[in-house]
């Protein structure tokens, strides 16, 4: 059974989040918060596995509910679920923590199946939006290492990783698929999925979208 906390600041929108979730025999709706503070306190008390959260709410937004949460070293993790499609709120929530991202006209299939692979321990995050997130990331970076080739930054944990799994996490960070780089390394699916798990192990990375962040911190990935 997964458990879910619900955090939205629309009481209608809670109300259609439960109902669709409560639909289901695997999940179970353990709270409900209107804001990040009450998101926050919540998580703590019912240790839920996925917390759904909204970004523009009063006083504390998602984005720092999320930071919280994540930096109290708790197993929950967060789902972003918002009405805004703007690439600078996905990269500022996956960068606070959250394990994915998805907007509230998604179709009801999509947010049960993005909570499944959420609780499991997957990322929800497509990769065209990868690849898009990558573009925001770069206009973050300082500019005399936006173009060019960097060298990467030395990182005690790309030293934990093979040759074999450095490569793999600098295809993970160009947005690759498991399916694209078993056909690039000529590699059963399977064995890119041993090899991505083991990758996230050694770095202590929560799921793939965390990979990609720290492969564009360690500049494993240049930027163009």
């Amino acid at each position: 059974m997964t458990t879910v906390l619900i955090v939205d600041d629309q009481p209608m929108q809670r109300f259609g989040f439960r109902m669709l979730l409560e639909s289901q025999d695997d999940m179970a709706v353990v709270g409900e918060a209107g804001n990040g503070t009450d998101a926050v306190r919540q998580t703590a008390e019912l240790h839920p596995d996925v917390v759904l959260m909204d970004i523009r709410m009063p006083g504390l937004d998602g984005i720092e509910a999320t930071r919280r949460i994540i930096a109290s070293g708790a197993r929950t993790r967060v789902l972003i679920v918002t009405t805004f499609d703007l690439d600078e709120y996905a990269y500022k929530g996956l960068r606070a923590g959250a394990s994915g991202f998805l907007i509230k006209d998604a179709m009801p299939e999509e947010l049960l199946s993005g909570i499944r692979a959420v609780a499991a321990g997957d990322a929800v995050v497509a990769p065209s939006l990868t690849r898009r997130l990558l573009d925001t990331y770069v206009q973050h970076l300082p500019e005399s290492t936006a173009a060019g080739t960097v060298e990467p930054v030395p990182d005690e944990r790309l030293a934990r990783l093979t040759e074999r799994e450095r490569e793999i996490l600098t295809v993970i960070g160009q947005g690759w698929t498991n399916t694209e780089i078993a056909s690039r390394f000529h590699l059963a699916e399977s064995t890119v999925k041993t090899h991505v798990s083991r990758i996230l192990a050694k770095t202590g990375a929560r799921d793939r979208v965390q990979a990609v962040i720290l492969a564009y911190d360690t500049r494993l990935v240049n930027p163009s």
